[in-house]
């Protein structure tokens, strides 16, 4: 029987579409029937048939004509955060209502046809925007003003955040591929929950030009999809230095991720931190991952335990530290320059005030007012630099456990997906979630979730891989190899 185009990998829809078995705008129509179809999910924050037809007809133009590129054809949907021509951006904030750029982020023009008389990347069609906490700020994906995304596992739990919207859209099917930006584990997380495959680059290996910035010297692109072959063709043409455009782009040239996939995993060595698998750790998530752990084993890969001291305070050094670029990128949103403005004040000092309370949410303001604090005088010293020193111990930790192992492994959160609502209004909840993935981000390196089987409900668990600076082509062999001896990322929600 043939398997349904939803039911395909990148790596299976290239494939045939380069053989011309299906054309692209058939395989478009399908996922934006499906999508359409999955409202309730609330993946989606904006599609426009037209503009998706139109890229598609271009792409099968491509492939009649027997240059299309690599990807071709092959559907993907991006996150609310890369600006993009042919879309509204809105970042998931009432702030950039129907706000549309007159350009595409790199990532997106890297990945994506091209506009007429351009020249296009590799050839991927865009289905839509998709939903993710404002300004790319939570954990849970309640935070956008425009409605919770639901986790297609169990709809009455959340996907992750910040990319729950990327991630609930591949796990439904709605989507083949998604991009999504990881701060301080916003990719992994929701990765993890949603039982799909997603990774961070080393910082500065995505370009960030186009991408609404929430904590500069943390936020980081990279692709979300089914398998471990399917990122590491995203990452493929995502990568590459952008040094015209942002300052933050490493001058590294593009790779080819997909070329040492199958590498043995003989002689490889895990370091397993001590501060991972403590008080705090669900026993259903410690099991799943004891047991991918053991697959490892079995192909060839010794585990040595390693230490990461400083995991306690990652906390705290990342919620200083981003709070504080949130509070001076966010600045721009006034009511003067662009966005939303108040309809009704005063003065210049009212607008500003009911233009910043009425346009952003609860999470917004609250990590801009505790940026703005950690940023003033006489508390700049006290928190800010003391938080950017332990940032530094925090990188030359895994340097010294790197001189034990290759590849760290670990859990990716505590727990499987929360309920719906079930934080309420305790943020900090949120924030303790983040303790295995924020320590990785402060450091800048590589790191991704891979589904590792099933907790709680039968709720997904990621096993979250961390590699040395640059070393993504060695984490997605180890995801791959795994994935070669199980059949965990081939499930998929009841119902889909």
């Amino acid at each position: 029987m043939t398997q349904p185009l939803h039911d395909l990998t990148v790596a299976e829809l290239a494939a045939r579409l380069k053989a011309r078995d299906v054309s692209a705008e058939e395989v478009a129509r399908h996922f934006l029937a499906r999508s359409q179809a999955a409202a309730d999910l609330g993946a989606y924050l904006a599609m426009d048939e037209e503009a998706t037809l139109a890229q598609a007809r271009a792409a099968d133009a491509l492939l009649a004509a027997g240059n299309a590129p690599a990807l071709a054809g092959v559907p993907i949907a991006h996150k609310d955060i890369f600006v993009t021509r042919d879309f509204a951006t809105t970042a998931g904030s009432k702030m950039l209502a129907d706000y549309r750029s007159p350009f595409d982020a790199t990532v997106v023009r890297r990945l994506g046809v091209g506009a007429p008389g351009q020249t296009g990347g590799a050839g991927m069609v865009t289905l839509g925007k998709l939903n993710c906490d404002e300004f790319a700020m939570g954990s849970a994906n309640e935070n956008s003003a425009y409605g919770v995304v639901k986790n297609p596992w169990d709809t009455a739990r959340v996907p992750g955040g910040s990319s729950g919207g990327s991630a609930a859209a591949v796990a439904a099917r709605l989507t083949p591929a998604a991009t999504g930006t990881d701060t301080g584990g916003s990719i992994r997380q929701p990765a993890s929950f949603c039982g799909i495959t997603g990774i961070k680059p080393t910082y500065g290996r995505a370009s960030r030009y186009g991408m609404v910035a929430f904590a500069s010297s943390l936020d980081q692109a990279g692709p979300m999809a089914r398998t471990a072959e399917d990122c590491a063709l995203l990452l493929s043409a995502m990568c590459g230095p952008d040094l015209d455009r942002d300052s933050t782009s490493l001058d590294v040239p593009a790779e080819d991720f997909t070329r040492g996939l199958s590498g043995d995993l003989a002689g490889l060595r895990i370091g397993l931190p001590t501060e991972f698998f403590g008080d705090g750790l669900d026993a259903d998530v410690r099991a799943a991952i004891d047991a991918a752990l053991a697959e490892l084993r079995q192909l060839g890969a010794t585990v040595v335990d390693i230490s990461l001291p400083r995991t306690r305070l990652a906390i705290p050094v990342y919620y200083v530290l981003a709070a504080a670029e949130a509070s001076s990128n966010l600045s721009r949103f006034d009511g003067v320059k662009f966005g939303f403005r108040a309809p009704d004040y005063t003065d210049l000092e009212d607008m500003y005030k009911k233009t910043r309370s009425q346009g952003f949410g609860d999470e917004v303001q609250r990590r801009i007012m505790t940026g703005t604090y950690v940023l003033s005088h006489g508390y700049y010293d006290a928190y800010y630099l003391q938080a950017q020193k332990v940032r530094r111990l925090i990188a030359q930790d895994f340097q010294q456990a790197f001189t034990q192992c290759d590849v760290i492994a670990g859990p990716v959160a505590p727990s499987v997906a929360w309920g719906l609502g079930a934080h309420g209004d305790d943020p900090l909840a949120d924030y303790l979630a983040d303790i295995y993935t924020l320590p990785a981000s402060l450091a800048g390196l590589p790191g991704m979730s891979v589904p590792a089987g099933f907790g709680a409900a039968g709720m997904p668990v990621g096993l979250q891989l961390i590699g040395n600076y640059l070393q993504e082509g060695r984490l997605l062999n180890v995801a791959h190899r795994l994935q070669l001896a199980t059949d965990w990322h081939q499930r998929k929600p009841n119902g889909i």
